[in-house]
């Protein structure tokens, strides 16, 4: 769906070089007067003319073509922050070799001590998907707790928790027990509150050790990827979000 939406979408010439060769409105006018550009094999030298990836365009013996929505999985390693602004930690982004990383934005953050999983898109609609409450995208989180693992930890996880500040129960929560003898659980939910799962096992009377995201939806991070790698999502995972 999205593919075909960029074949189809019409761009000015100026405009459709700015985004393809990552250069200024200024400078993509000097390459079209030049005659460096080429539309079907045919030199333009009108910024106007509109182009879609139906046509050839061609500089410099390379051909362009307009890109569509990026969607990125990251395995985001510790000491780095979801954010575009960099304070005390370095930003994620950093992380991600891309020639216009600032039109790019998390679906869903994680803490700076937390690893795992980390999406990133430029399509606001998807990402929206992900985040919004009211569409109850699951998210799946390895626990490491510094204490043992309540027998009552479930039922109270599964029947919403009070937290601290907020007004009402968290949604419905899934513990699942991985190791016991390591206080090791998977914890799946719904919502994206302020550092919530270790609000949620502080409210039990525990404390996370380590904190790691797995999943969001159906996609799972990537058991090829080392911390700090990322790679573009397959058409079968982009398209899960929407069902």
């Amino acid at each position: 769906m999205a593919q075909n939406k960029v074949q189809q979408e019409k761009a000015r010439l100026d405009k459709f070089l700015c985004d393809t060769l990552d250069v200024t409105r200024r400078e993509a006018t000097i390459l079209v007067k030049r005659g460096e550009v080429t539309i079907d094999g045919e030199i333009c030298k009108i910024t106007s003319v509109k182009v879609t990836n139906e046509n050839v365009v061609m500089w410099q013996e390379r051909e362009l073509k307009m890109r569509g929505p990026r969607y990125i999985m990251l395995f985001k390693p510790d000491g780095f922050v979801c954010s575009h602004d960099e304070g005390a930690h370095p930003t994620a982004l950093a992380l991600i070799d891309d020639i216009k990383k600032e039109d790019l934005h998390f679906a869903g953050r994680l803490d700076v001590d937390t690893t795992g999983l980390v999406l990133v898109t430029d399509d606001g609609q998807w990402s929206h998907r992900i985040t919004a409450p009211k569409h109850k995208c699951e998210k799946t989180y390895r626990v490491l707790l510094a204490d043992a693992i309540g027998d009552d930890y479930a039922e109270k996880l599964a029947q919403g928790i009070e937290l601290r500040n907020e007004k009402g129960l968290t949604a419905p929560a899934k513990l699942e027990i991985v190791d016991a003898a390591n206080n090791e659980v998977l914890l799946t939910i719904t919502e994206g509150k302020y550092h919530q799962v270790k609000r949620m096992f502080a409210a039990l009377g525990n404390k996370v050790d380590e904190l790691h995201r797995e999943r969001i939806g159906s996609i799972v991070l990537d058991e090829n990827l080392e911390p700090g790698e990322y790679r573009d999502l397959t058409q079968e995972e982009i398209d899960s979000i929407w069902k």
